[in-house]
Parts: C-alpha cells; sequence; structure tokens
C-alpha cells in the first residue's frame, strides 16, 4: 500500500483530500501545519507528498527545500491558491516536481498522483521506451521501430533529461542548469529553440505535440503515453 502524506490547513480540504485517496486504496498520512508536514515527510516515509504552499509554521517552499537537502526524491505536488507564475516556478526550482492551482479537479490530481507513483515503480536507468521510440542512455541512440533518429549532442541530453523526469514540471531555469550548467551563454530562448528542433525529431505532428508539452510561463512537461 502506497502512502500520501497531505499537508494542508484548510480543514475542509484537508479531510475531502484524506477522503478521496483513501477510497483510492491509498494509506494517507495528514498534517495541518508545516513543522507536523516536514516532521512526517522525513519520518513517515511517504510515497508522494501533496503540499500546500501556505502554511503555518513553516511554509511550503520551505519544506519543500528542506526535503530535497536530505536527498528525498518522493515526488511533491504543490497545491497553491496562487496564481502567479513566479511562485510557482519558485516552488519548482526548490525540487516540487508540480503543481496543481484551486480550485482543482480532484479526478485531475488523483490521476497525476496516480502516474508519478506508477512511473517512480517503473523508472529504469539505462532505456526508456515511448510512443514507440526507444532511448538508449548507454549507447546514446534514439531509434523508432529501429531505425536510428539522428539527434545533436545537446538534443539527446534535452531528451535523456526529459525522460528521466515524466510528468513532472520543469522550468527553464532547471533545464539549463541540468543540461547546460550555469557556466554558459544559452539562454531561455535558446532551450525554446532546442526543444522546437527536438519536437521535430521525435514528434509525429510537432504543431500538436504529444511528448514535450509546453508550460506557458514557466517550462516544459515531458509526456510520456502510459
Amino acid at each position: 500500500m502506497e502512502t500520501v502524506l497531505i499537508i494542508e490547513d484548510d480543514p475542509t480540504m484537508l479531510i475531502g483530500l484524506k477522503d478521496n485517496f483513501e477510497f483510492k486504496g491509498y494509506k494517507v498520512l495528514t498534517a495541518a501545519d508545516g513543522e507536523k508536514g516536514l516532521n512526517a515527510a522525513l519520518n513517515g516515509k511517504p510515497d508522494l507528498i501533496l503540499l500546500d504552499i501556505m502554511l503555518p509554521k513553516i511554509n511550503g517552499y520551505e519544506i519543500c527545500r528542506l526535503i530535497r537537502e536530505q536527498k528525498l526524491t518522493m515526488p511533491i505536488i504543490m497545491l497553491t491558491a496562487k496564481g502567479e507564475e513566479s511562485d510557482v516556478v519558485l516552488g519548482l526550482n526548490l525540487g516540487a516536481d508540480d503543481y496543481v492551482t484551486k480550485p482543482f479537479s480532484i479526478k485531475e490530481l488523483l490521476a497525476r498522483a496516480a502516474a508519478f507513483l506508477r512511473r517512480v515503480k517503473t523508472e529504469t536507468h539505462d532505456e526508456y521506451e515511448f510512443g514507440g521510440l526507444r532511448l538508449d542512455l548507454s549507447a546514446r541512440r534514439l531509434t523508432r521501430k529501429h531505425k536510428e533518429i539522428e539527434l545533436s549532442p545537446k538534443e539527446f541530453d534535452l531528451l535523456a533529461y526529459f525522460v528521466k523526469k515524466p510528468g513532472r514540471a520543469l522550468t527553464r531555469d532547471e533545464i539549463l542548469n541540468a543540461v547546460w550548467g550555469y557556466d554558459c551563454i544559452v539562454t531561455s530562448r535558446s532551450i525554446d529553440r532546442f526543444v522546437t528542433t527536438l519536437r521535430n525529431k521525435i514528434e509525429l505532428n510537432p504543431a500538436r505535440p504529444i511528448f514535450i508539452h509546453t508550460i506557458r510561463q514557466i517550462g516544459y512537461r515531458f509526456e510520456p503515453p502510459e
């Protein structure tokens, strides 16, 4: 039984989320303030965390930062009433994997949580298959139906980074640091151009991508077909 930790100070929402996740068969831990939430995250070993941002005692940003400092890798989905992209980007850059903005669809949240937990179980380290494509990290080869698709070194690195982070909302700063490093002259616009050329090579219809989705004002999300 997978364990979901819900850190939320609104009692009505906390109860509603707890009931829905328990109905789906998850073990649920709850915390109504940041201090208790951080303790539960560090000691309760949850498989996934739903994290409100505006919390008493310790806010969600700090909780996220401290969890990642401890090298814990469970998926974190932020629950936020804030609509400003800068707030979302801050949480993602601190280590959150995705976000939902209140009010949200509970069905969508449950589906997103299930996808994260399923992918954590099935993640491989050297080979990834998605939508008829096969990415071999050891051989640095991308093939479709055994036919190789030529990628530049940075296109390969970018795709490799995406496939290792399925379903996660990735900011341009995260992508820049992971693929190019901070000591470079690549800009956010350069990342957008690389994504465009990569889409042209892997998407059947680059104008309507099914793998690499744009998140307005934030970055990208890689969504492999289930």
